[in-house]
């Protein structure tokens, strides 16, 4: 009997499989009829269409997919993916989307911490607008218009291109997307100065859940406010942003400048809290972290002061004897260079580097990791940094990299409600930590993320509380997710809603359930509509 049954249940599952399966193949199928059938040009689109029967496929797959986490056989795969040429073809693909059941995944440069631009668990097409990258810069107005799809990079080269004294202030990583890293607020080495790259953009171009092209005027303020910071993939598709360009000196000046453990670090970096918020707002003094072997040969933690100054050298050194004089900063220390030349030292590239690096969106090198971030508001104690520096002498610390990046200056001039992103006044700092994975297979991955995990509790009592406050654009699932089908309660989207968007969570759920009620654009941690109160009742 138990035989039988077990047989039965076979059958059943196979059954099961094969009807989804089907299912999935006929959506896939109807999908791309739908595309053909419903766009102007049928052979315009057809071209930009890519199935796993198509030998690029993979390739288009892959190029934008910059966390080898979510390359793995058992990583989820697009049915389709569409790298539109035209807004035509986003709204096409989004009336098909919907028509045929398939979930939205939008791809500007494919950072997203956590995959969610190119992975999703339920049947689902990528449109990567890779091709959706024009910039246009307006000197005489000191503004430009840029396409999602462009990168940071590309954006800084086609500034320089127009001007030696505008800049814009965004990200150090120049293969980002300006899609996504717009939406999600923007940090970078001039905020201090002129605020976020969100705070500095003036207008935009989205394509709503109905299709509909609209601009700032005619999208209205509340929708206009949610996607500057509100995060990505919440409520339509952002084709192009129009942004304010800052300016700047001609001649910038940078210095990098190593301590070890051994050379007094944890001093200096205890120091470094006391006046990196509080220094002239022309400066910006970052701190990254990592191992590194000592003269002895030993493992040691390295500390990098890292600094962008807009102005000359002997300025800077005026500013450092001044306010962190135990740097024991020099002038060998530092180069003086142009802004853009300045981009690309911060990003790391050697001194002489040409400019066109700014226009390769493939990173020099694409990592598995696993990524956090914190907020700091009161500074560490010197044992507490003794603690952190006990984690890097972990086996996996090997893989560790944590940045302390400063805020105060501008940033503590704009309200918490000014835009989604709430990390205003009151932040000293805030933390990136970051964890490659060093060797290969599962259990080494669970190994390195346990580990980044341990450290992200040890440093919960000197953080922000209540929320713990995180940065939406470095996603992390671990603070809490949604439900795949869509259907998610406030209480628990707010779960993790606070942490990014503090109270600005219910004015983002406020203009989701007025943009997009239907919840179309969705994600692991999209902003969820709410349902209206009789809906609730069942009335």
């Amino acid at each position: 009997m138990a035989t039988a049954i077990s047989s039965l249940v076979s059958i059943a599952l196979v059954l099961l499989f094969s009807f989804v399966f089907a299912t999935s193949a006929d959506n896939h199928e109807n999908f791309i009829q739908c595309l053909t059938s419903h766009s102007m040009n049928a052979t315009s689109i057809s071209q930009v269409i890519y199935t796993p029967n198509n030998s690029s496929y993979t390739s288009v797959l892959e190029f934008s997919l910059q966390n080898p986490r979510f390359q793995t056989p058992d990583t989820p795969k697009p049915q389709v993916i569409i790298t539109p040429l035209y807004e035509s073809h986003i709204q096409v693909a989004i009336k098909c989307g919907r028509h045929h059941g398939l979930q939205i995944r939008i791809r500007s440069g494919g950072h997203d911490y956590e995959g969610l631009s190119y992975v999703s668990h339920v049947p689902f097409f990528i449109l990567d607008l890779i091709n959706i990258r024009s910039i246009s810069v307006d000197v005489e107005n000191r503004t430009a218009w840029v396409q999602s799809g462009a990168t940071l990079g590309e954006l800084y080269y086609r500034i320089a291109e127009k001007s030696k004294t505008l800049a814009f202030p965004a990200g150090i990583c120049p293969t980002v997307g300006v899609g996504g890293y717009f939406s999600g607020g923007g940090y970078g080495m001039l905020h201090r100065k002129f605020g976020l790259a969100a705070d500095n953009v003036i207008d935009a171009r989205i394509i709503d859940v109905n299709g509909r092209i609209l601009d700032r005027e005619s999208m209205g303020e509340d929708l206009f406010w949610a996607i500057r910071g509100g995060s990505g993939g919440s409520f339509g598709v952002v084709i192009a942003w129009k942004i304010n360009l800052v300016q700047v000196p001609s001649i910038v000046t940078v210095f990098r400048v190593p301590r070890t453990l051994e050379q007094n670090a944890t001093m200096l970096v205890h120091r470094w809290q006391y006046i990196a918020d509080k220094i002239d707002n022309n400066l910006l003094i970052s701190v990254i972290f990592n191992t590194v072997n000592s003269s002895e040969g030993n493992r040691t933690v390295q500390a990098t002061f890292r600094t962008l100054f807009l102005g000359r050298t002997d300025g800077l050194l005026s500013l450092i004897q001044k306010n962190f004089p135990e740097l024991g900063l020099v002038k060998a220390d530092c180069i003086e260079m142009s802004w853009i030349e300045s981009t690309l030292f911060v990003s790391g590239f050697p001194n002489g580097s040409s400019l066109d690096v700014l226009l390769d969106r493939t990173p020099s090198s694409r990592p598995a990791f696993k990524g956090k971030s914190d907020y700091v508001k009161e500074p560490i104690s010197e044992i507490g940094l003794e603690g952190l520096w006990r984690s890097f002498f972990e086996e996996e610390g090997a893989g560790g990299r944590l940045i302390f990046f400063p805020y105060g200056g501008k940033m503590n001039e704009i309200p918490e409600s000014e835009t989604p992103f709430p990390h205003r006044a009151g932040n000293i700092f805030h933390i990136s930590y970051a964890v490659t994975i060093l060797e290969e297979g599962v259990e080494a991955s669970n190994r390195y993320i346990d580990w980044i995990r341990r450290l992200y509790s040890y440093m919960a009592p000197y953080v922000s509380k209540s929320p713990r406050e995180a940065y939406a654009n470095y996603r992390d699932l671990d603070l809490g997710q949604n439900n795949d089908e869509g259907k998610t309660s406030y209480a628990q989207a707010s779960v993790w809603g606070v942490k990014y968007f503090k109270n600005n969570f219910n004015r983002l759920v406020q203009v989701k359930t007025m943009v997009d009620p239907g919840n179309y654009f969705r994600h692991e941690q999209s902003i969820p509509p709410v349902s209206p109160w009789w809906k609730k009742r069942g009335n």
